[in-house]
């Protein structure tokens, strides 16, 4: 027994015909569809005042009817609504009436006799277009004003970065509709977080259900995301429904995205496609009614030009699309984290919240941070559960710091990861016609160590690698 289709009930559809029989049909193809908001107008005279009076998402119109002709309401509809996308019911297969329909405005027609499959993917089509339209002028309403109108849905997002607040104003715009969304970011800027943000900002009544792709091969794949009927493979004792099904009404959040393989690669592309999946060991269609959000780390514009990762998938995937900056592009959020992940530690290890030593934010604001803010967190818990006394110790941090050094950044493929400045192309410094001496060079460097860190000598000399002693003498033996 199969799966009712999924409900459209806040989309209307108005359907515009002389024929009795075609209203019945029409309505009857898009009710098994799942488009049960449908409303039927058998005199074309009628049709422009309820377009006028309750706009529909969507228009649906025979092309040959008395009084007025389909193609006089398609040109009205496109004047006076032309946000509304209009379907053509036409008895002429022919080129000419082809376009004719869409030079005039059309969004697509329908040759008689209509059958379900080619309707009901033309009224997809058309209302995926129509929703696209809302959103951007969504998308512009919100980027414009100052507000948001859901704050409570980035509430757990520490930031005063300028860019991330574009970011939230983005995401706010696109939260309520249907199509997928792609984040992209290095490992450790809070993908997850972003991802339950959308969710929570789409005001979705379903659960929040991720699931990390990475690693898991076809079957596994098929079992998590479709589930199974009993006896599908050895073991199946019984029938489980799927995470897409637990995500009903909801969102199912797809996580390390870009390490899936060419074959799960093709599940995931018909399944946004379609909508619908099979249960292991099930030929019964069901349809999903889940919102899929995807994250990777990866450079999915380099694996797809490196084929391997689908070029249809890829650009499915980048209808919407928001890129995370890494904590070193919003360095300006570090002393609100610090702060944040201070009074978690405290909490979570039941201490008095440590002082912070003045030089700290300099050590901080000089790091590149390669594991981002993940690894700004557990910098600070590792601290404070080190702390003795009343005042971090900012050895456990230059401790940290110095094990990062020695190991894989796991940085974002692509990434600038933990280097300096680039000033060159592939180099850390660009030389000038004459070389600096040597000890010209040593003399630049400690001048940006001391830039960097506003004059504080121990600082700098971290940053050297070289001891406060050795850096003095050196200042000194200059002047």
């Amino acid at each position: 027994m199969s799966e009712p289709a999924p409900q459209h009930y806040g989309q209307p559809i108005l359907i515009i015909d002389d024929e009795p029989d075609v209203l019945r049909f029409v309505a009857a193809f898009l009710n098994r569809g799942g488009y049960t908001n449908c409303i039927s107008c058998g005199d074309s005279r009628d049709a422009l005042e309820r377009v006028s009076k309750e706009p529909p998402s969507l228009i649906i119109t025979d092309l040959a009817m008395p009084h007025v002709s389909g193609r006089e309401l398609l040109a009205q509809f496109t004047a006076q609504h032309p946000h509304i996308p209009v379907i053509v019911l036409t008895g002429r297969g022919d080129s000419d009436t082809a376009v004719w329909c869409i030079k005039n405005g059309a969004f697509d027609f329908v040759v008689k006799p209509i059958t379900s499959a080619r309707l009901l993917s033309a009224v997809r089509l058309a209302l995926e277009f129509r929703e696209l339209q809302v959103e951007n002028m969504s998308l512009q309403a919100t980027v414009l004003g100052e507000e948001s109108t859901v704050p409570e849905a980035f509430s757990d997002i520490v930031t005063v970065s300028r860019t991330m607040h574009s970011i939230f104003r983005y995401l706010e715009s696109i939260a309520k509709t249907n199509q997928s969304v792609l984040i992209t970011g290095e490992t450790g800027t809070g993908k997850e977080l972003i991802a339950e943000a959308i969710h929570t900002a789409s005001a979705r009544t379903g659960e929040l259900i991720a699931v990390n792709v990475a690693g898991l091969e076809e079957t596994s794949f098929s079992d998590a995301l479709f589930g199974h009927e009993r006896g599908a493979f050895t073991g199946a004792t019984r029938a489980r429904d799927g995470l897409i099904k637990r995500a009903a009404g909801g969102t199912l959040f797809l996580d390390e995205i870009g390490d899936l393989t060419p074959e799960l690669q093709v599940r995931l592309l018909r399944l946004l496609q379609n909508r619908e999946y099979y249960r292991l060991g099930s030929d019964t269609p069901r349809f999903m009614e889940a919102r899929i959000v995807v994250a990777t780390n990866r450079e999915l514009a380099e694996l797809h030009r490196t084929e391997r990762f689908r070029a249809d998938l890829y650009y499915r995937l980048r209808t919407h699309h928001v890129h995370l900056p890494s904590l070193r592009e919003r360095r300006e959020d570090i002393p609100a984290l610090l702060a944040h992940f201070l009074d978690a530690a405290a909490t979570a290890l039941g201490r008095q919240r440590p002082d912070v030593p003045s030089e700290l934010g300099t050590l901080l604001a000089n790091y590149p941070f390669p594991g981002n803010i993940r690894e700004l967190e557990s910098m600070v818990f590792d601290a404070v559960s080190q702390h003795r006394s009343g005042q971090l110790s900012l050895q456990a941090f230059a401790d940290a710091m110095g094990s990062a050094a020695r190991e894989p950044s796991g940085k974002a493929e692509g990434s600038p990861g933990r280097q300096a400045p680039m000033v060159g192309p592939g180099r850390e410094v660009v030389f000038g016609a004459t070389l600096p001496t040597p000890s010209r060079l040593t003399d630049l460097l400690i001048d940006e160590a001391l830039n960097r860190t506003e004059g504080n000598q121990a600082m700098a000399a971290r940053l050297l690698g070289m001891s406060r002693q050795a850096l003095n003498r050196r200042i000194h033996r200059g002047k």
